[in-house]
């Protein structure tokens, strides 16, 4: 059974930084790609990173490159998302996603709150 646990969500300022993170298990997670998407209140989900099982080529959605790092440790099934620049229009629920995009297994989530 996929697991995926997420955390490191919280309360920050605008410009402010938060990493995330997602303990996963029950599946092959270095054989895995695996994106963060997130959902801002009233709105659908947004797929803002992944990364590729394979040379860990990373991609972004042009709303956070430059601000965000999507990394893995494939030793401990962990996969982080360092956020810095935070604006608050990016207050929301944070999912790890199994694959790529924002339609496969993912945890519980971990709220972001960002204030202006």
């Amino acid at each position: 059974e996929v697991q995926l646990v997420e955390s490191g969500g919280g309360l920050v300022h605008s410009g402010g930084s938060l990493r995330l993170s997602c303990a996963a298990s029950g599946f092959s997670f270095g054989s895995s790609d695996m994106s963060w998407v997130r959902q801002a209140p009233g709105e659908g989900p947004e797929w803002i990173s992944g990364i590729r099982s394979c040379g860990g080529v990373t991609m972004y959605d042009g709303s956070v490159k430059g601000r965000f790092a999507i990394s893995r440790d494939d030793a401990n099934n962990i996969l982080y998302l360092q956020m810095t620049g935070l604006k608050p229009d990016e207050t929301g629920v944070y999912w790890c996603v199994k694959g790529w995009g924002t339609c496969g297994s993912r945890g519980q989530g971990t709220q972001v709150t960002v204030s202006s």
